[in-house]
């Protein structure tokens, strides 16, 4: 039972560090450090640096099979059209957030050029990149979520329409029907 246990809770490390990979968020050193630091917390009996290595390396290695059969544009394109679109509305969008803290700050110092913000954390990436959904908090520069018939929260649902993105508020965030399929490159997106 406990070897059960064991294999199960490792597939369990193994399906994150996937999800992680595949976000595409941070640089390959930090992502190998947070693997190394997952492995020593939940599997003390597995080499951390070896375990990550191997892991990361077999995610990536399926990711990169995986992204050859992908044509066009993907989801993770249409998502980035559609952020890019935001800021060239004064809507400030921080990919990969830490918290709400972090996206509270980054508004103050956008000062009062910013029309609000759109952010996401990583744990909503690796739900996109899981289960094709993506959700999206924006606020306004009071840090106020926005809500149903605010003009601020019509322009982004408008925007990912435009990009070709299923949307729609709910519980005070934008669920964004899209899968998170970034084509694999060596550095990833930086983290607010």
């Amino acid at each position: 039972m406990p070897r059960r246990r064991s294999e199960r809770a490792a597939e369990e490390t193994r399906a994150w560090v996937d999800v992680l990979v595949r976000s595409g968020l941070g640089s390959p050193a930090e992502v190998l450090a947070q693997v190394i630091e997952a492995v020593r917390a939940d599997h003390p009996s597995l080499d951390g640096e070896q375990t990550a290595a191997s892991w990361i390396a077999t995610a990536r290695s399926e990711w990169l099979q995986e992204a050859a059969g992908w044509t066009g544009r993907t989801d993770y394109d249409r998502l980035q059209e559609a952020f890019t679109a935001l800021e060239a509305r004064g809507v400030v969008v921080l990919q990969g957030c830490p918290d709400h803290w972090s996206a509270r700050d980054e508004l103050a110092r956008s000062g009062s050029a910013a029309r609000g913000i759109a952010w996401f954390t990583a744990p909503d990436v690796w739900h996109a990149v899981d289960e094709g959904m993506l959700e999206v908090n924006l606020w306004h520069p009071s840090t106020a979520n926005t809500a149903p018939g605010d003009e601020l929260l019509d322009a982004a649902l408008s925007v990912f329409a435009t990009a070709g993105l299923a949307a729609h508020f709910d519980e005070g965030r934008i669920e964004v029907s899209a899968h998170w399929r970034r084509r694999p490159v060596e550095s990833g997106l930086p983290r607010c």
